[in-house]
């Protein structure tokens, strides 16, 4: 024979002496101002400071980026290195 479980319904009436706060009644979303986060039209003066918080992560994005620059430089550095040897080396071979 399964054994069923059976719901129990229960009213929390005291918590250590203190009665439980009273469920709050659901807002409209339509009553309520939108919250902070969404009202874009604070966020100009934001745009154009960075945010403290955040500077261990443009600090490795601008070591990423300056890696990447250095990279690509020295990439190009020795194309041209290279094409200006063959370049005389081509002009010592045809004179």
């Amino acid at each position: 024979m399964p054994h069923e479980e059976k719901a129990i319904e229960v009213e929390v009436v005291e918590i250590d002496g203190l009665a439980p706060a009273t469920p709050r009644e659901k807002e409209h979303p339509g009553d309520a101002p939108p919250p902070q986060w969404q009202d874009w039209r604070q966020w100009q003066g934001r745009a154009r400071r960075l945010d403290l918080r955040w500077w261990p992560l443009w600090l490795l994005l601008g070591i990423i980026a300056l890696f990447l620059l250095l990279t690509v430089g020295l990439f190009v550095a020795v194309l041209l290195l290279i094409l200006r040897l063959l370049r005389g080396l081509w002009t010592a071979l045809t004179r």
